[in-house]
């Protein structure tokens, strides 16, 4: 057995080198690549996967582990501010998704039953997909996407309530709904004191070994899935919250940053095994309802979120990109309609319409999302509709107006710096940041500051760079950083322009396109290194002297939540 699964893991990995290979080169998302492996490796092609169950083991630690991670980021704060939003969000598209996709289905001709479960079913989006497409992104940590990211995890919630109250419903099934809710709120209770109790501790205890960390981490979030998963909850529900009893611990990023790796390939064996179960039986009867539903979820779900967080009071451009993170269909989905097929709900031949409605609906998707911000300015006049009028909840503005000599975008760690500097220097400046919270921090603070995307072309328009003597982006962002220069240059071409790279082709770009400077973080801390030899020498006391200085300034950067860097493209 140990040798047939060792054989079929090494040929599959291989198999996925070769499609993602293919994929990479003609610039396409490596999801789809991952399931397309899936789709050939599994019964209709080459029938490679034998050891099923192995393979579903490890795609079950890859779900755990990504949504461990996801719930060591949702501390208290996050929860305090995008609760609400991710509530009506999460709901209000489950529920008129719902009731649309049942009239569309019923309109199709489907009976009233298999309507139901139809229009539940595309009612749901994948929080594991969104996660992998924002990560690759790097937007994960912007406000889109920890809005996106709530109110999917709201979702996948009503998703496992429906799923334990269909199986409820089986004659097999031994355990009421309601005992269900109950033994739920028990292991909240557990976690919570858990949480405030005796993990702390343990972390502290144990942070001195990054090994000795990641075993614990690795182990309680496997452990705690473990124990919703025996009673009767969904392993991803209980690795979420596993990762919320931490979200306190001061060792969170050393937590994240060690079990990314991990995370990543586990995770991939997901994918591949979501594509290898896909029922493609059947489907030629199906072709009509498959393209109008597919169209509804690609289409309708987007604008059903963009019109509730246009309610709410968000800008069209946040609403849109969030909105698009709903273009597909879950894996509870299909989940939900093979539970709908095993209790003699629904024929057979729905798990094949479901499926291509999947296909279509992911593929599509994952492209919306990877160039979500080419396609916005071909949009973005037509979504005015989508927003209220007045003063925007994630529009905040906290400045006087008129000239400055110095804008900033991006005010985390980079910029963190430069703000000291030009209080130093006495000039006026403005502040431009994508977080509400640090906008907010610095409002507090009194400076002038406004939240902002620099890749919003609106934003750029609306700003003041004629009378600009510099001006400085701390975003790591080649197409970002273009666009910038563009808009400077058009309205003052005497302006110092100042921008960020981690990839020499790239800033020798940004040089082309009229920056000023590029900086590259990892080149110049090896000069300021040489440039402290020089000054200090060989002299103890000295670097002493340096060392409490950076001491002081590492834990003011500290109090404020930054964490330095690995990649990431902010």
């Amino acid at each position: 057995m140990a040798e047939t699964l060792f054989t079929e893991l090494s040929i599959i990995i291989l198999l996925t080198l070769g499609v993602t290979g293919i994929m990479r080169l003609l610039k396409q998302p490596l999801v789809i690549g991952y399931i397309i492996t899936g789709v050939l490796a599994g019964p209709y092609y080459l029938n490679l996967l034998q050891s099923t169950e192995n393979l579903t083991t490890f795609s079950h630690i890859g779900v755990a582990l990504l949504l461990f991670m996801v719930g060591i980021n949702l501390s208290p704060n996050v929860v305090r501010d995008l609760g609400k939003v991710a509530l009506v969000t999460g709901i209000g598209q489950v529920v008129f998704t719902s009731l649309l996709g049942f009239a569309i289905a019923k309109f199709l001709g489907f009976s009233t039953l298999v309507s139901l479960y139809l229009s539940i079913a595309i009612s749901f989006s994948s929080t594991i997909i969104i996660m992998k497409l924002l990560s690759d992104k790097g937007d994960l940590e912007t406000l889109y996407g920890r809005i996106s990211i709530g109110f999917l995890i709201v979702q996948d919630l009503i998703a496992i309530l429906i799923l334990l109250f269909i199986s409820s419903l089986s004659s097999q099934s031994r355990v009421s709904f309601a005992n269900i809710i109950l033994e739920g709120a028990g292991l909240l209770v557990l976690l919570f004191i858990a949480g405030i109790s005796f993990l702390p501790w343990i972390t502290k205890a144990i942070a001195k070994s990054q090994e000795f960390l990641l075993l614990f981490s690795t182990g309680w979030a496997l452990a705690v899935a473990s124990l919703f998963q025996y009673f009767n909850f969904s392993i991803e529900i209980g690795a979420l919250l596993a990762g919320v009893s931490l979200s306190l611990s001061p060792y969170r990023y050393e937590i994240a940053a060690r079990m990314k790796p991990l995370r990543d390939f586990f995770i991939v064996l997901f994918f591949i095994l979501l594509g290898s179960q896909m029922v493609f039986s059947d489907v030629s009867q199906y072709v009509l309802p498959m393209v109008l539903l597919s169209a509804f979820v690609l289409i309708g779900n987007p604008v059903i979120v963009m019109a509730l967080m246009g309610f709410l009071g968000y800008t069209r451009k946040n609403g849109f990109l969030a909105g698009l993170t709903v273009a597909q269909i879950s894996e509870f989905s299909l989940i939900l309609v093979a539970l709908g097929v095993s209790v003699g709900h629904l024929p057979a031949d729905i798990l094949s319409l479901i499926t291509g409605i999947g296909l279509i609906t992911i593929a599509g998707s994952s492209y919306m999302i990877i160039y979500a911000n080419k396609i916005y300015p071909w949009f973005a006049p037509r979504l005015k509709i989508f927003e209220r009028p007045g003063k925007k909840v994630d529009e905040h503005r906290y400045h006087k107006g008129g000239d400055y000599d110095i804008i900033l975008f991006g005010y985390n760690r980079i910029g963190f710096s430069l703000l000291e500097s030009f209080r130093k220097i006495k000039k006026r400046f403005l502040v431009v940041d994508y977080n509400p919270e640090t906008i907010l921090s610095l409002a507090k603070e009194k400076f002038d500051c406004m939240y902002g995307d620099a890749s919003d072309s609106e934003l750029l328009n609306e700003l003041n760079f004629s009378s600009a003597k510099m001006v400085i982006s701390s975003i790591p962002d080649l197409d970002t950083n273009l666009l910038l220069i563009r808009h400077v240059h058009q309205a003052n071409q005497r302006a110092i322009i100042i921008v960020v790279s981690h990839q020499i082709d790239e800033a020798l770009t940004l040089y082309d396109a009229g920056a000023t400077y590029v900086l590259m973080p990892h080149f110049l801390g090896g000069s300021y290194a040489s440039a402290m030899i020089e000054k200090h020498g060989l002299n103890f006391r000295k670097f002493i002297q340096e060392k409490a200085r950076h001491m002081e300034h590492l834990n003011r950067r500290k109090e404020i939540g930054h964490e330095h860097p690995t990649h990431d493209r902010r």
